[in-house]
């Protein structure tokens, strides 16, 4: 249940900073905005936001640190290989299972 209330409060969260963030130099500012800077900080800060939020996440969701490490690698080699979030997420899950299946026959 717990984990249910934690997961939907961090996607509610996420989605909340991710739209402020986007959308409040629209608000703020009424013309173009011409600093190479100021356009390069908002456009990365959402990404460093959400990985902020998502990692600590995905190292306290399984049962143990190994297999979260694992999902967490094949994750990261496959989105550098530029694969699909469908078969970034599937295979990530399916190292950690198997991972936690080794661990629990050793």
């Amino acid at each position: 249940m717990i984990d249910t209330i934690y997961l939907c409060a961090s996607i509610v969260i996420m989605a909340a900073v991710t739209y402020m963030i986007r959308m409040l130099p629209l608000a703020a500012v009424r013309g173009k905005i011409r600093s190479r800077f100021v356009m390069d900080l908002l456009y990365y800060i959402p990404y460093a936001v959400l990985s902020a939020m998502t990692i600590p996440a995905i190292f306290y969701s399984s049962g143990s640190l190994i297999s979260a490490a694992v999902g967490f690698v094949i994750a990261l080699v496959l989105a550098f290989f530029e694969r699909g979030l469908m078969t970034v997420a599937i295979c990530s899950c399916a190292g950690v299972f198997v991972t936690e299946l080794i661990m629990t026959l050793i």
